[in-house]
């Protein structure tokens, strides 16, 4: 698509930021696809720099993947799924952010992945990536659950497993705690061998840093390691504890979403397994549609001013 072609119909940005990547989409009026891109984190947690830097580095691949112009930017309607914009300062952060785009709309990462899972009917999420956090919206009811943050809250997230398996390869290293194959996977992994530069690796580490380790924890555990079992037991416990709180208001159909939902899912209550269904859109995709609805809510509102 070139700049010049359809210079009055609308495009749409979708944005899904996370805290360990952002992804956008760039769709025409009849949702198809024009271009898509990545970034990093962008959530706000960050930093508002390292956020708004990820989404416009997105924005661009997107556009130059449609053959578009950084100039198109200015015409994009932008609906903005964000993590850690459930935190009013962050929200009111971003809603003063002098954006490059037409129009932003911004909401959590949360409601466009349920909007995205369910193409806008009722249903409930859950995130299992770097953090982990549920919502479910039901008639119009909106229950969010965690996304409080690592390292006080996302338990049975990416960052949460990556601790855990520092933690715990620790406690092996210093000989109190129980032996682990885990120990040996992540000094390879590493390139160390020694406990100070284990501890010297994670001494700063960033949630996302913690996260990419996570799979070696199931990796112990396909193996039979003890430890490592316990430790995906007490992470999909937690996210167990979410859904059925979520489920409480009745959701037809639960889906998981985010890097680390396929490895945590088959240690999930039946109950809970039993409603699960696969998200039928990603998150970028509902920000497009949370956008477009909200595009269309300003614009009645301003047709029934106009007509007072």
């Amino acid at each position: 698509m070139s700049s010049e072609a359809g210079q009055h119909s609308p495009l749409y940005l979708g944005i899904d930021g996370g805290g360990s990547k952002c992804r956008v989409v760039i769709v025409d009026a009849a949702d198809r696809l024009l271009g898509e891109g990545l970034g990093g984190p962008a959530n706000p947690l960050r930093g508002m720099k390292v956020a708004t830097d990820s989404i416009l580095t997105a924005t661009q691949q997107a556009l130059q993947a449609a053959g578009m112009t950084f100039n198109d930017m200015s015409r994009l309607i932008a609906g903005a799924g964000l993590a850690g914009v459930n935190m009013p300062q962050y929200f009111q952060l971003f809603s003063e952010w002098q954006h490059p785009f037409a129009e932003f709309h911004l909401t959590t990462d949360l409601h466009t992945a349920c909007i995205g899972a369910h193409k806008g009917a009722d249903g409930a999420v859950i995130i299992i990536g770097t953090g982990s956090c549920g919502l479910a919206d039901v008639d119009g009811q909106c229950l969010d659950v965690g996304g409080h943050g690592f390292p006080y809250g996302d338990n049975g997230s990416g960052a949460w497993f990556g601790n855990q398996l520092v933690h715990h390869v620790l406690l092996d290293k210093d000989q109190i705690g129980a032996p682990t194959l885990m120990t040996s996977l992540l000094c390879e992994a590493l390139g160390v061998s020694g406990t100070l530069e284990i501890v010297s690796q994670f001494m700063h580490a960033t949630p996302t840093v913690f996260a990419r380790y996570a799979p070696l924890v199931f990796t112990a555990a396909e193996q039979g390691d003890a430890v490592a079992a316990e430790i995906i037991q007490a992470g999909a416990r937690h996210i167990d504890n979410i859904a059925l709180r979520l489920l409480s208001i009745k959701p037809k159909q639960l889906s998981l979403i985010g890097g680390l939902a396929y490895k945590v899912q088959p240690y999930l209550s039946a109950p809970v397994q039993a409603l699960l269904a696969p998200a039928q859109a990603a998150p970028e995709f509902g920000a497009v549609w949370f956008a477009r609805a909200r595009q269309a809510k300003r614009q009645a509102a301003v047709l029934s001013v106009s007509n007072q």
